[in-house]
């Protein structure tokens, strides 16, 4: 990949006329799109602007690189221009910008195209390069003139990695550069500061912490035998290894304008010496920052740590599912073979580590390396003491912010304790001190919300087995459980792929984004959703009935009416799982949870007066009943008139994607009537036919752009990766 695969002609303009700030993001927002590159250009717009409020992306001597990384991107893009005449960018240098880059960059995807966006970051670095873009004459000549540059850039840095590794000294100094986003700054600093360097002539190794990951650390030696260091960061790095050094903190874009003041002074013999248990990680000092964003942050850093568990072990167990026999014992279902209970234990496992992993990281960020074990057992108290996720992330501020008061307390102690305070005072004291929060004020009472969440969302369910089982006997039990193994296992996959989306969900409303935002966020995941569990859904309608038959035999014919009737309400909720989140992070789910148990309570007394006349249909047919109301009407206009979310706008874009899956549903039950399904291999090709033509009807009919492209880029890696 080059830069001119992401740069396009239609996507420059080298005599663009702007006034001020907002015209030229506005114009360059808009030669973006002409790449055909975003799904929604207000959203991309959006998160142009959240970008700026960090800090500016004019970073002086006439150059601006705005850049977002945003769901609203399809594929990755670059955009140009020149406004010859300057514009007010409120550049680092208060100087005006004439040459500007916009970067978008998708949420999701490979990371070839940021090593790109790197060298071309790298290369403005160069003034005469620069100046030649400026005084551009046409589209054609700008091009040109990038394409010469990179390629001597490439040489260059090969140049470079060959002369790293026949290096054998010492390196004078070490620095690291990042910032939030990972894309431009975080390489031009480190541009700026190594040929700063090269001219002084003092060896210098530079980690760049991008977006494609860390690039080019130093090894525990070099940090040794190195004289300073210097950290340009604008996020938390990574900063306990650098115990004892001396160590400059300043924010990335200093790196890229103050390279040689900053090299002069880590060499002067006056830079601090950084010590992990007195200074942040953070080289970004909390008071310039407001307090949700450093809440956001924190969140984020816990999160990030723990999506790989939630995910891997999500994975594991739904395949320990897939390769199960429920009819050996289904109160074992997971566990009845031992294929699937390898993946079901492999996959507990996982999800065992998911609230320490939350709550110590979360801890980590605020209190740097101390706070990593006390928060892991605050994590691990809250799985314990039942307080959940909502415990976890309790324990993880409560955890860091305990630490950070210990660090300051044990200032005041001798210097000759410096040495026992992280291996002694701080574990130990933490620890302790954890427990006691934990056990008797934390996990009581978020343990009692906990659970009474958890009862009323289990009561729907459950209160319609009980009851059948009393007035009809354990085998309506055994079929209704049936129908319901259906229904869990497409909740289940519809609570991962909203729960993946949690931390952005919360991160938004701590942010406090709008309700178009909230709205726009609801309507891309329920689409998502929608074409998930349609297919599935629609399948099983088609299919279900021989499905049933051949897998518990034909005893549990009734299961397929008991799983249609519960299927098709609860898909309502289930493509509004964002919702659910929304209103948690908003702080507003009492009112759900009043609903959800009225709305139990009147399943169970409308269940207990239909079974005894129409048995497990009658108790089907009161929890359909229950959902509708419940999580279909009476939510909806909960999130319509309270939350704020543009609920008619939602069921404008799922209607018409309901289309396939109803003419799908209405064929698959034709074909099913007309030939028989009686064996195993005659149900699997009906089910690939079925799937094939699916998945073709909602690409060609149904998906937006932006769905197109989730669809089309693993096919397109795949054939790249299978053509060499």
């Amino acid at each position: 990949m080059k830069i001119l695969d992401l740069l396009k002609d239609v996507s420059i303009d080298v005599n663009a006329t702007c006034s001020n700030k907002d015209e030229a993001i506005d114009t360059l927002v808009s030669l973006m799109a002409k790449q055909g590159n975003l799904n929604d250009q207000d959203v991309y717009k959006q998160g142009i602007y959240a970008r700026e409020e960090l800090s500016t992306t004019g970073i002086g001597e006439g150059i601006a690189i705005p850049h977002a990384q945003s769901e609203a991107v399809n594929a990755p893009g670059l955009a140009a221009m020149v406004v010859k005449d300057g514009v007010d960018y409120q550049s680092l240098d208060n100087q005006p910008a004439k040459l500007f880059f916009m970067i978008a960059v998708p949420k999701t995807g490979g990371n070839e195209h940021l090593q790109i966006l790197a060298m071309l970051s790298q290369m403005l670095m160069d003034t005469d390069f620069k100046d030649s873009l400026i005084n551009a004459q046409s589209v054609e000549e700008f091009m040109d003139l990038i394409n010469q540059k990179e390629a001597a850039q490439k040489a260059k840095e090969e140049e470079k990695e060959e002369a790293q590794k026949e290096f054998t000294g010492t390196y004078r100094l070490l620095a690291v550069t990042a910032c939030p986003t990972g894309i431009a700054h975080t390489y031009m600093a480190a541009e700026a500061l190594e040929e700063k360097a090269k001219q002084m002539g003092i060896t210098i190794k530079v980690e760049t912490d991008g977006s494609g990951g860390t690039k080019n650390a130093p090894t525990a030696k070099e940090i040794e035998e190195c004289e300073a260091i210097i950290v340009a960061a604008d996020k938390n790095v990574e900063m306990a290894r650098f115990d004892g050094k001396p160590v400059i903190q300043v924010k990335v874009a200093d790196g890229i304008n103050k390279a040689e003041e900053l090299i002069n002074e880590a060499l002067s013999g006056n830079a601090p010496i950084y010590h992990t248990d007195h200074a942040s990680t953070t080289v970004e000092s909390e008071s310039d920052e407001s307090v949700g964003r450093q809440i956001y942050k924190h969140l984020m850093n816990g999160v990030s740590h723990m999506l790989p568990f939630v995910i891997g072990g999500g994975i594991l167990i739904a395949l320990a599912f897939l390769f199960d026999d429920y009819t050996i014992d289904p109160s074992n279902f997971g566990k009845n073979t031992p294929l699937a209970a390898f993946f079901k234990t492999t996959g507990d496992t996982a999800f065992g580590f998911m609230l320490p992993i939350l709550a110590g990281y979360i801890s980590m960020s605020i209190s740097d390396r101390p706070g990593l074990a006390v928060g892991f057992v605050g994590g691990a108290l809250a799985s314990q003491g039942n307080s959940g996720f909502l415990g976890a992330l309790v324990a993880g501020f409560a955890a860091g912010y305990l630490m950070k008061g210990l660090r300051k307390l044990f200032d005041y102690l001798p210097d000759a304790f410096e040495g026992l305070k992280p291996v002694l005072l701080y574990p130990f004291f933490g620890l302790l001190l954890m427990a006691l929060l934990m056990t008797f004020i934390i996990n009581p009472p978020v343990a009692a919300i906990n659970t009474a969440l958890t009862n009323a969302l289990n009561s729907m369910g459950g209160s319609s087995k009980v009851i059948l089982g009393m007035l009809s006997g354990s085998v309506a039990v055994a079929i209704y459980n049936v129908g319901g193994t259906f229904n869990n296992m497409v909740m289940n996959l519809s609570t991962s792929i909203s729960g993946v989306l949690t931390p952005r969900v919360t991160g938004m409303v701590v942010k406090d984004a709008s309700k178009d935002e909230l709205t726009n966020l609801f309507i891309r995941v329920g689409r998502l959703q929608f074409i998930v569990i349609a297919l599935i859904v629609s399948g099983f309608t088609a299919f279900g009935q021989a499905f049933i038959t051949l897998w518990a035999g034909k005893d549990y014919h009734d299961a397929y009416w008991v799983a249609i009737l519960t299927m098709f309400p609860l898909c309502v909720p289930l493509i509004q799982n964002i919702g659910l989140t929304i209103v948690t992070a908003q702080n507003k789910h009492q009112f759900r949870s009043i609903i959800y148990m009225i709305i139990a309570i009147l399943n169970v007394v409308t269940t207990y007066i239909a079974v005894p006349y129409c048995g497990i249909l009658g108790a089907a047919t009161c929890s359909c009943f229950a959902y509708i109301l419940g999580q279909g009407i009476v939510m909806n206009i909960y999130y319509y008139k309270v939350t704020g979310l543009d609920i008619p706008l939602f069921w404008k874009n799922i209607l018409k994607m309901a289309i396939v899956p109803g003419i799908m549903m209405f064929s698959g039950l034709l074909i099913n009537r007309i030939y028989e399904i009686d064996n195993w291999i005659i149900f699997l090709i009906g089910i690939i036919v079925f799937t094939g033509i699916y998945i073709v009807l909602m690409y060609e009919v149904s998906f937006n752009e932006y769905e197109r492209s989730i669809f089309r880029e693993p096919l397109k890696r795949i054939i790249k990766r299978i053509k060499g």
